[in-house]
């Protein structure tokens, strides 16, 4: 494992490679230096894709085997250095060790998948109307993709994009956020132990994220842009790669609506928005951001619901706590101020716990009840650990509250009755719905959002369908 505070390089061509610059990543529970990455501008972003370039003309032309062979060997290497990479997460991005090993088993069940699908890019023929034609649909790989990633799941994020995009016959370019790039650097380096050749990945770090990209939305070269973010930023992606008509796939905000039933398992339910809601800080696109609970059963469920936040512990991820600290500042004072607006408009706090607020970004996770829909922590995405409350009379006004936002990415039920499951799942205006399931995201399956939060699939053969160009041939045979 690389040591504390050292210098790390970007990869671009297979090569390590330093800029005149570098700056610090930051531990948020501590505040001190993990490490130091290369601050790269518009020459390394230009290289980048210089390089993805020439090697997509061989990688594309490969056998889907060898892509699949190889990503199995990508998948061993990450597995072998599963306890290297989760700590560095851990020191760079804040969550709970345990966190962080949970999330590399899923980063890698994303490449797992994708061998397996690269070898399940299945053409089509179709009968012709005439005799003496045959007509062929091909998918071929899109060419170089960009893939900018997220903070908050820093391995994940950008499996679930190269995975299938490597699996497609694509090359890339990455960008991590410049809060947690040092996961990002690893994984990189873990696909060239593997084998994944030059070129194939290539990745920069920077403080000018507004440039890089820039570069890359500009450059007619790049084909495909793959982003986890924010709305705003999306949409401005969005609208440049219109300039070049670029290939967009977007997974952008939410405001997960968290419903329980009249009838729900009141305990099931609270472990579920245990998981949902706490789950990295809150930190997540798919935190339950809105409580609904039926009228009848709010008291019973905020008590069970209260004694199970007071059992979690905050603290430094690598001590062995429940929840970590928020990214940085500017995270805790959003969440303060969701708070504090609650508060001036009725809303009853109820705080569970502690944290020493002296170190680190922390902040104590807090319950909410008596909300009404015009608090901000009901308007935007919090991304903290609070837990708005809320009580709605019938199964219509919660799926009519639930609606009520220009956010569409998750939405949870839970009920007893298989006839609810059916009628909130079919109403519900959301990407995902998970029924009795906090935890509905897996390589299997299509992530992705509705409305504003954003454009196209992550997981299964969707996932890699957004790599792919579909071309019809059409042969005319000889008479």
């Amino acid at each position: 494992m690389k040591k504390v505070a050292e210098k790390w390089p970007i990869y671009i061509n297979g090569e390590s490679i330093h800029t005149e610059s570098h700056f610090v990543v930051e531990n948020p529970a501590t505040l001190e230096p993990v490490g130091y990455v290369p601050d790269a501008n518009e020459k390394e972003a230009k290289a980048a894709v210089d390089a993805a370039q020439a090697a997509f003309h061989t990688w594309s032309k490969t056998s889907a085997y060898h892509r699949a062979e190889l990503l199995e060997k990508w998948y061993t290497v990450i597995e072998n250095r599963l306890d290297e990479l989760a700590t560095i997460m851990t020191l760079e991005q804040g969550k709970p060790l345990a966190e962080a090993k949970g999330e590399m088993k899923y980063a890698s069940s994303f490449v797992k998948w994708y061998a397996e699908e690269a070898k399940r890019n299945y053409g089509e023929i179709i009968p012709a109307s005439v005799a003496s034609k045959r007509i062929l649909v091909q998918k071929q790989a899109v060419g170089v993709v960009a893939a900018i990633t997220p903070w908050n799941f820093p391995a994940a994020m950008i499996t679930r994009k190269v995975a299938p995009a490597l699996a497609a016959g694509c090359t890339v370019v990455i960008k991590p956020a410049e809060q947690t790039p040092l996961t990002a650097l690893l994984l990189v380096e873990s696909a060239h132990e593997a084998g994944i050749p030059a070129g194939v990945m290539n990745i920069v770090t920077t403080q000018k994220p507004g440039d890089v990209s820039d570069v890359w939305m500009n450059d007619s070269r790049v084909k495909k842009i793959t982003f986890t973010g924010s709305t705003p930023v999306g949409k401005h992606l969005m609208k440049k790669a219109a300039e070049t008509v670029k290939k967009v796939s977007l997974e952008l905000g939410g405001l997960a609506p968290f419903i329980i039933a009249e009838d729900a398992n009141i305990e099931e339910a609270v472990n579920g928005l245990i998981q949902s809601k706490f789950r990295n800080a809150g930190q997540t696109c798919i935190c339950a951001n809105r409580i609904f609970v039926h009228e009848t059963i709010e008291q019973p469920f905020l008590q069970a619901f209260e004694e199970a936040v007071l059992t979690l512990k905050v603290g430094n991820g690598m001590e062995g706590n429940d929840l970590g600290p928020l990214i940085d500042g500017a995270a805790v004072k959003k969440v303060q101020l969701q708070l504090e607006d609650a508060a001036s408009k009725g809303a009853i706090i109820h705080n569970t716990s502690k944290v020493d607020e002296k170190q680190g970004h922390f902040i104590a996770p807090a319950i909410l009840s008596d909300v009404t829909d015009d608090m901000l922590c009901m308007q935007e995405e919090t991304f903290g650990p609070i837990a708005p409350v809320s009580t709605f009379k019938t199964d219509q006004e919660a799926i009519d509250r639930a609606n009520n936002t220009n956010f569409g990415l998750a939405a949870y039920v839970y009920t007893e009755s298989l006839n609810k499951a059916v009628a909130y799942s079919d109403a519900l205006e959301y990407g995902i719905v998970g029924i009795n399931d906090s935890a509905p995201s897996t390589a299997q399956a299509p992530f992705g959002g509705m409305k504003e939060s954003g454009l196209g699939r992550e997981g299964g053969h969707y996932g890699m369908d957004e790599y792919l160009e579909v071309k019809y041939v059409s042969m005319q045979l000889g008479q």
